[in-house]
Order: structure tokens, then C-alpha cells, then sequence
């Protein structure tokens, strides 16, 4: 299957630049994975599309300020890292700009000298491992020194880092938010459970990976980057739960949807546990666990865009891109919302046009 195949031409205006001011106010496009039926919502009424004894997954990753911009001692060159995997003993794995700068046994210090790194290795695709040294708390200091890591089609300064997090970010650990879960507000998601869906939380670190383009002519050939996953078992109970008693599985975002499918046996039964994933599915894979997904819209090309086309086809898919692109959507990460689901049966929640 050829990566071009998965390509649309998109106007640099659609991207979206700023959160709105009220995250469940942006626009949702549902389809229908089956037809590709389109209806065309905002995200608050995605309610009226759940119904009882649904299970909506999210992931609870927590985006840290993994941007930091420091110096190189000796010379006072300007060097940009940015947090990708943390080891151990205070070492991460990172991307650094320039790497020409940074080779072993540079020292980089950041914010006067209050966080000093020294780059012991170079390891795969040029990243660099490299050694913190501090008096205090890691964290904290990363707090004050770092920015949030946004994506790079993003040009305008974020002016509240919470925006770049879901209401119900948790654990620490990504280098990039899960965006489709940045719609749902607390209320939304207290008015969920008051309707008997269950909402079950796994974690899943975004890693920078979810930037990267695809570079090989054919997807088959693309090797995923590796990402750490969590599920508690009483979550995994949740969703076990809902599948055996006839519910549907409504994974919030990719991010999501790899982890219930890296961690679920052949027959969906969803395990708990820990570990990394390089799960990539594109057309043909066979879903064990989701039934429906909530996602933004994805980059041309992108192992997202393989994704969602895996669920609901390439076809139906690029034709509702098509639409979104025509009714002048906005898209990535601050964009608007679709969501695939089953249109066909209005006991799967459908809500009757009006």
C-alpha cells in the first residue's frame, strides 16, 4: 500500500492555531465507518451519540514542559532539546537542535546554570542521551525552565499551558498531548456518567514520534516508534465488563485506541499491565477491542490518517476529510472532532436529525 495513497491537499488556514475559549464548542464531523454517512455536529452533542452501558477510554497522560533552551558551556552556543523517553539515574533520551553541536561530552546549561545536562551517548535516528545534574526536585525545575513541546505546524505562543492538556491529564510522561481528549470539559464528562457510560482510564506517553512523517513509498515498510502504555486492572475490568455485556468500546483518540489494542488478546479480552508498544495499524488490520473512535484530523500521509482509514476505509475516510476541508473545519491538534461510529442503528445512539 503506497503512503500517497493517503495524501489530500489541505489549506494552510484550516490549521488551527489557538484552542477555543470553550474546549466542547468546537465542530464534530460523524460518520458512519460502515456507509460513511456524514452528519455534521459540535463536540458537545456527543452525548446524544453514547449510549447506556457504552465505555469511553481515554488516556490520562500528562504532557510535561519537555522544551528546554539552554547553552553550551564554553562556547554559549544556543542549543534546543526537547525530552523524548526518560531512563535511568537522571537520563533522558532527547532531540537536540543542532546535533552538530552536542556532541559526547557537551555540557549544556539551562536557566544560568540552575539545570546542567551532559550528552553522554548518541543513539538511534541522531537522538542524544544526556545527564541531568540539580539541586531540588527535577520536576519543579523543569516546571520553571521548559515549555510545553507543541507541534511544529503550531506557530503562535501558548498562553496557558493547561490548554495543551486534557481536563483529566494524570500521569507525566508525553512529549505531545492525546488532542482528542483536549474537547471534553468536566461537565461533559460528569454528564456522561450520569447517562451509565463507564469511563475507563489507561495511559499511554505520546512520544515525538507522532510528528514524524512517513519515509518510505510504502507503509508496510514503516517501522513505528516505541511508546509506554499502562492499564490498571480495575480499567480493564471496565472494558471487559461493557464488551461481555453487549456495550461498545469507545476509545477517546489514538493514542487510546493503541493501547487497549497492544494490550487485548486475539479473542478482545483487554489485559492489565504495563510495557512499550509499536503497534501500527493501517488498512486490514483486524480490530480487537474498539468499536468506535473519537480523533481529530490528521496530518496527510501520517500514520494517523493509516489508522482511521483502517477502521472506517481509506475511502470513506479522505471523502469526509474532503468535507471537513469544504465546510472549513479546523484541523490538528487545537482543531475540531470526528467520530466514527455505527449511523445504521438507533439503538447505537444515533440522534435523530432534526
Amino acid at each position: 500500500m503506497n503512503v500517497r495513497d493517503f495524501n489530500f491537499d489541505l489549506p494552510q488556514e484550516l490549521i488551527a492555531q489557538d484552542p477555543l475559549l470553550d474546549r466542547s464548542s468546537s465542530r464534530l464531523l460523524v460518520m458512519d465507518k460502515q456507509t460513511g454517512e456524514i452528519e455534521h455536529r459540535h463536540f458537545r452533542d456527543i452525548l446524544s451519540y453514547l449510549k447506556e452501558g457504552d465505555c469511553l477510554v481515554i488516556n490520562d497522560t500528562k504532557v510535561i514542559p519537555a522544551r528546554l533552551f539552554g547553552v553550551k558551556e564554553g562556547t554559549e552556543a544556543k542549543i534546543e532539546i526537547l525530552l523524548l523517553k526518560r531512563r535511568e539515574n537522571d537520563i533522558w533520551e532527547t532531540l537536540v537542535k543542532p546535533g552538530k553541536k552536542a556532541k559526547e561530552g557537551t555540557v549544556i546549561s539551562f536557566g544560568d546554570g540552575l539545570l546542567k545536562g551532559t550528552v553522554i551517548d548518541v543513539v538511534e535516528e541522531g537522538n542524544r542521551l544526556i545527564q541531568f545534574s540539580y539541586d531540588g526536585i527535577f520536576e519543579e525545575i523543569l516546571d520553571r525552565l521548559g515549555q510545553m513541546p507543541l507541534p511544529p505546524y503550531i506557530t503562535h505562543q501558548l498562553q496557558d499551558k493547561n490548554r495543551y492538556q486534557t481536563v483529566y491529564a494524570k500521569h507525566e510522561g508525553s512529549a505531545a498531548a492525546p488532542t482528542a481528549g483536549l474537547h471534553f470539559t468536566k461537565e461533559l464528562l460528569e454528564e456522561i456518567e450520569k447517562k451509565g457510560i463507564s469511563i475507563a482510564r489507561v495511559t499511554l506517553h505520546v512520544g515525538l514520534g507522532t510528528f514524524r512523517p512517513v519515509k518510505v513509498d510504502t507503509i508496510e515498510s514503516h517501522h513505528m516508534h516505541s511508546e509506554f502504555y499502562m492499564v490498571e486492572e480495575a480499567e480493564a475490568k471496565k472494558v471487559n465488563d461493557t464488551k461481555k455485556n453487549g456495550g461498545r468500546i469507545i476509545c477517546v483518540g489514538t493514542t487510546s485506541c493503541r493501547t487497549v489494542e497492544s494490550a487485548s488478546t486475539e479473542d478482545g479480552i483487554l489485559k492489565a499491565g504495563s510495557g512499550w508498544t509499536e503497534i501500527f495499524i493501517y488498512p486490514g488490520y483486524r480490530f480487537k477491542t474498539l468499536d468506535c473512535l473519537i480523533t481529530n484530523f490528521h496530518l496527510p500521509e501520517s500514520t494517523l490518517v493509516m489508522l482511521v482509514s483502517a477502521l472506517a476505509g481509506r475511502e470513506h475516510v479522505l471523502h469526509a476529510y474532503e468535507e471537513a476541508i469544504k465546510e472549513r473545519y479546523r484541523f490538528f491538534s487545537f482543531g475540531d472532532a470526528m467520530f466514527l461510529t455505527d449511523l445504521s442503528n438507533n439503538q447505537n445512539g444515533r440522534r435523530p436529525l432534526e
